[in-house]
């Protein structure tokens, strides 16, 4: 493991074309972002907690805040540590009468963070390898005068990045039954 680089949530974004969410982390003294893709559930539990959304019972980065609590443990911090073939790993860092390391996937982590406030940290060889920066992203400078590039918001750098990534084929958009050559419209008959 390098050196851990502190980040913060930028953002939680769902994509329009196959519903996936995907939390964006921004490098805390950079413009560098990590996309991390993550579940429906998680990726609702970090909403209703950064909305302060009030739910009628706790949901399960509740409940493991409650036992924390009992066992008079504190999330100190979490880590993303690795990255193999698209796959994040993280620790979450709690302090009881020691410090201990818990593995975890990110997105667990994360619903932990936004319920807590503890800093986010990720390994710098990550960041090396899939950051990106908004001019990786899109070119700021117009071609010509004629061309004028306008930017509505913080996080538009991103729309060429996720549209690049939602055009791609992802093996749920491929269906398993395909037409039959000689029935295109799947009828089935002769």
């Amino acid at each position: 493991m390098g050196k851990m680089i502190e980040c913060l949530i930028d953002s939680v974004r769902v994509s329009l074309t196959n519903q996936d969410r995907v939390i964006v982390l921004k490098d805390k003294n950079s413009e560098r972002y990590v996309p991390i893709w993550i579940g429906l559930f998680e990726a609702e539990s970090i909403t209703i907690a950064l909305q302060n959304i009030a739910v009628a019972r706790p949901l399960t980065h509740d409940l493991i805040l409650s036992v924390f609590q009992k066992l008079v443990a504190r999330l100190l911090r979490v880590e993303i540590t690795g990255l193999v073939t698209d796959t994040y790993y993280a620790n979450i860092i709690i302090e009881t009468d020691k410090v201990i390391h818990i593995d975890c996937r990110p997105s667990d982590a994360l619903a932990l963070v936004v319920r807590t406030g503890a800093p986010i940290f990720v390994d710098e060889e990550i960041l090396d390898e899939v950051g990106i920066k908004p001019e990786d992203v899109i070119n700021l400078e117009p071609e010509s005068n004629e061309d004028e590039l306008e930017i509505p918001g913080d996080l538009s750098v991103f729309e060429s990045f996720l549209d690049e990534i939602e055009g791609g084929d992802s093996p749920e958009d491929k269906s398993d039954t395909e037409p039959d050559q000689d029935d295109p419209e799947g009828t089935g008959e002769e």
